[in-house]
This record gives structure tokens, C-alpha cells and sequence, in this order.
């Protein structure tokens, strides 16, 4: 089987008051954010915190994306990052590593593809991921805590609270409860994934 979701991040400013959200439809999607964050944070933030909502089931992702810099961060640059110890072609460090490198640890032995959709065109379910990061955002410019949604099916509790403030190049609290992660791969057993642009 193949779960086809949406994932989107929101930053109010950018950087600025941050959110994400991955979305399967209105019984199946998860949200959170921060104080202080930027749009590629919470972009890569839904997609690790999709990893981990779907951990416990052996199913396909199909992940719809508006985000290239995720896409190609997580399907092009990643390896060789890894290699250049986690510096990119000039040398300079990677922005957002901490998260990157937990999308590292979280798509090991997992079978997903990425799709890029055009955002903010009516896509349902990019509209869907999308309402719901921004809404995140919004909350946390308020002061208050945003709705993390009911999250997947079997897969671990929610956790309340807010998380630390983030930098836009540090990588913030996570505010979902990490499941049991897949079996650990080398890099040579990871599967292969395709990217449709």
C-alpha cells in the first residue's frame, strides 16, 4: 500500500513565528512549530515529522512537496554532504543540519518518493498541509499553542507543550513523541527512491 501526504512548512516573517504540518486528510495529519523559525525549517521539520508518524507501518510514502529545497536536500545534496562532513560544495556548513541529519536517521529502510507540486494553486491536499502549518504560525505569534492534530494511526502519542526557541540554523525541540524507528541500514541497503518533478 502507498500513503500519498502532503507536507508544508509556514514562517510569519521568515524567520519568524514557524510552523509545519503533514497531511493524509482530516482524520490523519499532524502540525507543530515554534516561537522563532524559518519556512525551510518548518518545510523539512513536516517531512521528518511524516517519517516518524508512519514508522510503525511498512507502507510506501508518496510525498507531495512544494518545497524543492527539501526535495533536492533529502534526494540529491544529502549523500554528498554526508561525505564532505556535512559541508556543502564550498565548504560552508550546512544550514539546518540537525534536522537534516534526523531525515537521515528517519528515512533508513523506508520506500518513499517525493512528487513537487506548485503551491498555493488549490492543490487539496498541499491547501490542506498548508492551512494547517500556517495555522501553527499563527499560534505561536499569539502566544498560544496550536492544534498538533490527531497524528497517524498506532503511532505514538502527541506530546502538549511548547518547544525552545530556534535559531534559523539550529534545529528546534520536537514536539512529537519519537516512535520506534525502522531497523538501522547501511547506506548500501537503503532503497531507492523516485523523485517526480
Amino acid at each position: 500500500m502507498t500513503i500519498t501526504a502532503s507536507a508544508d512548512g509556514s514562517a510569519l516573517g521568515n524567520p519568524g513565528p514557524a510552523g509545519w504540518a503533514w497531511y493524509i486528510d482530516d482524520s490523519t495529519w499532524g502540525a507543530g512549530g515554534w516561537p522563532h523559525g524559518t519556512n525551510n525549517m518548518g518545510e523539512l521539520k513536516a517531512v521528518l515529522e511524516l517519517f516518524r508518524a508512519t514508522a510503525h507501518v511498512d507502507d510506501d510514502l508518496h510525498i507531495l512537496c512544494d518545497s524543492q529545497y527539501v526535495i533536492n536536500t533529502i534526494t540529491k545534496w544529502m549523500p554528498g554532504w554526508k561525505r564532505k562532513g556535512w559541508r556543502k560544495g564550498d565548504g560552508k556548513p550546512v544550514m539546518n543540519l540537525d534536522l537534516i541529519k534526523e531525515i537521515d536517521d528517519a528515512i533508513v529502510g523506508r520506500r518513499y518518493r517525493f512528487e513537487w507540486v506548485k503551491g498555493h494553486v488549490g492543490h487539496t491536499l498541499n491547501e490542506a498541509a498548508d492551512v494547517r502549518a500556517r495555522g501553527a504560525a499563527e499560534a505561536y505569534a499569539k502566544g498560544r499553542t496550536p492544534d498538533t492534530g490527531p497524528g497517524y494511526p498506532g503511532g505514538a502519542p502527541r506530546i502538549d507543550g511548547s518547544a525552545a526557541s530556534a535559531s534559523s540554523e539550529a534545529a528546534p525541540a520536537t514536539l512529537a513523541a519519537r516512535p520506534v524507528s525502522a531497523p538501522q541500514a547501511s547506506a548500501s541497503q537503503r532503497p531507492a527512491h523516485d523523485t517526480l518533478f
